[in-house]
């Protein structure tokens, strides 16, 4: 999978941008505030329908603007496709080779992508909501039908917190409780096969990046869910996950009634990491988390790969200059290496080169303009 041309236009600050990348690094030089992290997380949002930051679909489009519009030429299995997204009065439209797609499997087409990015470093210090996100990130991009699915659990958990906050009666709240149960089952079964496949990697990833000898454990965590020592939850298939679930909600119903919602399911979830069987949160140093999220990332790609018979897009914003020396070496290193095209911005071009080839394209961003330069 190659970018071949992506054009933004009134996307947050920037109002009329074009680039050619290279098909290996293409590196967006600017200080904070001028637009490059709107650049990439333009080329995110084109390749995953999800904005890179929280935050309402309308603040995406440039102040005093209509509607933005962002748009990439893809060689994807040796022929070209468009795709196109627009978003207008909060809503988006998606586009492939000029035409509305009639469907998000057609949109996405194989088109993947990996971003990695400051805040991702902080995930292992962070709240169980930031790892859910962190994970529910990586599902999407293995598997990109969780976008609707996701959004399907959202809502119906959305409906039943508030028939609770509204004391609706049991019976009728037992309605509500099937569908939920049904969509639950369905995050579980994403995330959890995403993690067979990733935790593995993960570890061995660590092994390289760590400096220490203690193994690294990735593990999922559901919530408050009891299921049977004969039935684990690696275990149980999704029909026996969605009757647990419903059966876990129904016993949490008082408690859930008093405080005005749902205690158990995928929305309270987290991932456990561990280093050397203990929290890596409480015991790993700084270092060693970047690391934990480090390793994570390249796990992602090289897992996207196998899958997809292609390397994904990476995107990677300004993250050496929160890395230590050792890591970034290592960062930079496996991109050079990892024949995958990558865009990266950074306020100090001297942090990547490493990165850098020949056919490097150097990118000035200042005040939401983007121009080519030399390295």
């Amino acid at each position: 999978m190659r970018l071949l041309r992506l054009t933004v236009k009134d996307f947050r600050n920037l109002s009329e941008v074009e680039v050619e990348p290279s098909v290996h690094a293409t590196i967006a030089v600017g200080q904070n505030g001028q637009g490059k992290t709107n650049l990439l997380e333009a080329l995110y949002y084109l390749c995953t329908l999800k904005p890179l930051r929280a935050g309402r679909l309308q603040e995406l489009v440039r102040f005093g603007a209509g509607q933005a519009t962002v748009t990439g030429r893809f060689l994807l299995r040796g022929a070209e496709r468009v795709i196109s997204v627009q978003v207008q009065d909060g809503a988006r439209s998606v586009f492939v080779d000029g035409k509305k797609a009639a469907s998000l499997e057609e949109y996405f087409g194989g088109v993947a992508v990996v971003a990695f990015t400051p805040d991702d470093l902080h995930v292992v210090k962070g709240g169980p909501d930031g790892r859910r996100a962190f994970l529910d990130r990586a599902v999407f991009n293995r598997f990109p039908a969780y976008l609707k699915e996701g959004r399907a659990y959202a809502r119906a958990l959305k409906n039943r917190n508030k028939l609770l906050k509204d004391q609706a009666e049991p019976a009728y709240l037992a309605a509500y409780d099937e569908a939920l149960a049904q969509a639950g089952a369905r995050v579980w079964t994403r995330r959890r096969a995403l993690m067979e496949e990733l935790s593995g990697r993960a570890a061995a990833a660590f092994e390289r990046i760590g400096r220490t000898a203690d193994p690294a454990t990735f593990r999922y965590v559901p919530h408050g869910l009891k299921l049977p020592p004969e039935c684990p939850f690696g275990a149980a298939d999704e029909g026996a996950l969605s009757a647990h679930l419903l059966q876990r909600l129904g016993a949490r119903l008082p408690r859930d009634g008093e405080r005005g919602y749902t205690s158990v399911g995928p929305h309270a979830d987290d991932v456990a990491l561990e280093l050397g069987g203990r929290s890596a949160r409480d015991y790993a140093s700084q270092g060693q988390q970047r690391a934990f999220v480090l390793a994570w990332k390249v796990a992602e790609i090289e897992n996207l790969s196998a899958a997809l018979g292609h390397l994904p897009l990476l995107l990677l914003d300004d993250v050496s200059s929160e890395l230590d020396p050792e890591r970034n070496a290592y960062l930079m290193a496996y991109l050079s290496h990892s024949g995958a095209q990558v865009v990266l911005t950074t306020t100090d071009g001297s942090l990547v080169r490493a990165a850098a080839g020949e056919d490097t394209a150097w990118l000035s961003v200042r005040g939401g303009a983007v121009r080519a330069e030399g390295s």
